[in-house]
């Protein structure tokens, strides 16, 4: 198997496209970024002629597989209709009511078309209701690129600062660090931190990912997620879940349902729509209508546009469905069960834990993994080696260790992926 016609199409498409990529996060892939001609259920197929078992999956979005028929089926006849009108359609109305009834948090919904620009609509609301302007995030939680909230996604070992009082890190040069004044950085899952810093009074909101699926894939302490909610309502303090990565995959109603713990606002992307651009901010209607009474702003030409909002209806049925999330979640246990397996018997010391949906693959992982600190742990550069043997094998991972599965993913490829597996795993 080789790869040499993605890597001379990457170089000539460096003459026009810095990297010859549309995003950071695809620079730097091994073997090299991939161009692709098609994906098919499970599979993509690249201009080299490979055809590779996908564990991208578009980074998360495609939990469908890479063409089902019912999404393109009602994006088709949707197009037919009509592309934008600046206006509103019958479909968005179908599209808030399935969320709504999806999502434990949802009374309403806004939607727009990424997971950054909601993440700054929630930030709003959360300020204009409580009339504060500190916002609390997380050592390795990523909530967007945008210079207000990039702080300690991924911060060296040697400037992170203490633990009881991290020192928020910026992530990309020439972001402006002033934007960043009012965000303070804790780390993940200790109550006792968070307690003592909501306290004070005068947090606007504190966000995070209920699990932890940037960075390695995290599961919350015991009463961890309860704790927060309990003084977040004490204190004031609206309580923002970012389950772009969780919603509509974990579960149907995302990791708020599968946890039993609602929050204020929650903002939801990528497995909404099966790949088509669209995010969605969700919440308590007191806050949601905010925009309407509060004279908050949110705006974007393309929001709700009536071919995203026919992916989402096509998308959330289809994950509606129990037989949807009974293979995902029976398929995907199989080949966390197997990985951990074929890694073990080659005597490769490693951490596989999270979901049967998303999970996490960790070389050299012995202590537990609980927050952003320890899973500093694994050691990275053996697992890029590892995923980059796997292509040749016809299998494709993610480089920082996160594993997607789709409802195509069946046995058989499941079987394929874990033969490959075993083998790369006895060459490493």
């Amino acid at each position: 198997m080789t790869f040499e016609r993605s890597k001379q199409m990457i170089e000539e498409a460096s003459q026009v496209l810095p990297g010859g990529v549309n995003s950071n996060f695809r620079l730097g892939m091994k073997p090299t970024p991939l161009v692709f001609e098609r994906g098919e259920g499970p599979f993509l197929f690249d201009v080299d002629g490979n055809r590779l078992i996908d564990y991208y999956l578009g980074m998360g979005p495609m939990i469908l597989g890479h063409n089902p028929a019912s999404v393109i089926e009602a994006v088709r006849a949707q197009l037919d209709s009509g592309i934008l009108f600046a206006g509103q359609t019958e479909i968005e109305r179908e599209a808030a009511r399935l969320v709504c009834e999806m999502v434990p948090s949802a009374e309403k919904v806004r939607f727009s078309c990424a997971g950054s620009e909601v993440v700054q609509a929630a930030w709003r609301l959360a300020r204009a209701s409580t009339g504060r302007s500190v916002i609390v995030k997380f050592e390795g939680h990523y909530h967007g690129w945008l210079d207000s909230v990039l702080w300690s996604v991924a911060p060296p070992a040697d400037q992170h600062g203490p633990l009881e009082a991290p020192i928020p890190v910026p992530a990309s040069a020439g972001q402006d660090l002033r934007a960043g004044e009012n965000t303070e950085v804790l780390p993940w899952n200790d109550l006792e931190l968070v307690t003592q810093r909501l306290e004070r009074g005068d947090v606007a909101a504190l966000i995070m990912e209920p699990a932890m699926c940037n960075t390695s894939t995290i599961l919350p302490a015991e009463g961890y997620l309860q704790g927060v909610r309990d003084v977040c309502t004490e204190t004031g303090t609206v309580l923002i879940f970012d389950e772009v990565i969780t919603g509509f995959r974990v579960a149907p109603g995302g990791a708020q349902q599968l946890f039993g713990v609602t929050p204020d606002l929650t903002t939801m992307g990528k497995a909404i729509a099966n790949g088509f651009p669209l995010s969605c901010l969700a919440g308590r209607a007191d806050l949601m209508d905010l925009f309407v009474t509060g004279e908050v702003m949110h705006g974007g030409t393309y929001n709700a546009q009536p071919s995203t909002m026919a992916a989402l209806v096509a998308t959330l049925t289809e994950l509606a469905k129990p037989e949807t999330f009974d293979a995902l979640t029976t398929q995907g246990n199989r080949l966390k069960e197997g990985i951990a397996r074929a890694l073990a018997d080659a005597g490769v010391q490693a951490r596989v834990e999270g979901f049967p949906q998303v999970f996490h693959v960790g070389f050299g992982v012995e202590d537990p993994v609980t927050d952003y600190r320890s899973s500093l742990q694994a050691d990275k550069a053996r697992y890029i080696r590892f995923t980059e043997a796997l292509h040749y094998k016809g299998v494709r991972s993610l480089e920082r260790g996160a594993w997607f599965m789709s409802s195509t993913h069946t046995a058989d490829v499941v079987d394929e992926t874990i033969e490959a597996v075993v083998a790369v795993a006895k060459e490493i």
